[in-house]
């Protein structure tokens, strides 16, 4: 009876695509607070995230949904998880996020909503990219 409270299934903006080619100046990441989000995206581990954001497109497509839309389907279509933190910058970005969970009345982004359409199939094809899916030993105590 316990469930997971997610926060920041986009990563702090880095599954919005906002930066795919570097930091903006406009963006989160370029504050001087936010220093450490500027470091993670341009490491080393920043870069082979952006070439999984790449690999996962053709799979949001597919959907037809955007990256953020997957990334928060993906995550509420886990049992263990009750509900998903969104944070938004702007009201078409939080219609957008809203997308995965229901029907898009604004014309862009997805025509019906991403949650059903996460099969085990397409959960096992982005879990196999990310490769950070956790192993979980139940242990079922009396």
């Amino acid at each position: 009876g316990v469930g997971a409270m997610t926060w920041s299934p986009l990563a702090c903006g880095i599954i919005s695509g906002k930066y795919g080619n570097g930091v903006p100046e406009s963006s989160r990441a370029a504050l001087k607070c936010y220093q450490w989000l500027k470091e993670k995206i341009i490491s080393e581990e920043g870069r082979k995230q952006q070439v999984k954001l790449k690999d996962l497109s053709p799979i949001a497509e597919r959907l037809g949904c955007t990256l953020p839309q997957l990334a928060v389907a993906w995550c509420l279509r886990n049992e263990g998880v009750s509900s998903v933190l969104l944070g938004s910058s702007n009201p078409e970005q939080l219609i957008e996020n809203l997308g995965a969970i229901q029907a898009s009345a604004s014309g862009g982004g997805t025509s019906t909503e991403v949650l059903p359409k996460m099969t085990s199939h397409i959960v096992n094809e982005i879990d196999n990219i990310l490769g950070n899916k956790p192993y979980s030993k139940k242990d079922y105590r009396s």
